[in-house]
């Protein structure tokens, strides 16, 4: 079974920080790899022409943002940068290795601003 999630949230998908599954805004589960695939891609590119900037990893998960989107985090002190992310999950997991899309790792736009990785209790 895959999925294809979007998330809206101060931290990259990658570090499925507890209670992350909190910040999915949409989900869409796929039998076959290459449906959950395609739907990705184009998930992608109606990110990509809303958001001026983004970085994507061969895990098939990207994030997006802009630079002006951020919120005060009072525990952090500081301004949080908020994403756009995207995955493909399969078994609700990252993609395995053989399923790995080396083209897939790029980024545009300035450097990112921090996000606070620390556990909230």
């Amino acid at each position: 079974m895959y999925r294809v999630i979007e998330m809206y949230g101060d931290f990259e998908p990658w570090w499925f920080i507890e209670g992350w599954e909190e910040d999915v805004v949409a989900s869409r589960r796929f039998d076959q790899y290459y449906d959950a695939l395609k739907f990705y891609k184009s998930c992608w590119f109606q990110l990509e022409q809303k958001l001026p900037h983004y970085k994507s990893r061969s895990d098939l998960m990207t994030i997006f943002w802009d630079p002006d989107d951020q919120r005060w985090c009072e525990e952090c002190d500081e301004y949080l940068q908020q994403y756009h992310s995207l995955a493909l999950l399969e078994d609700e997991q990252v993609i395995p290795d053989e399923k790995l899309r080396p083209g897939y790792e790029k980024q545009t736009g300035q450097e990112r601003h921090r996000s606070c990785r620390m556990k909230l209790t």
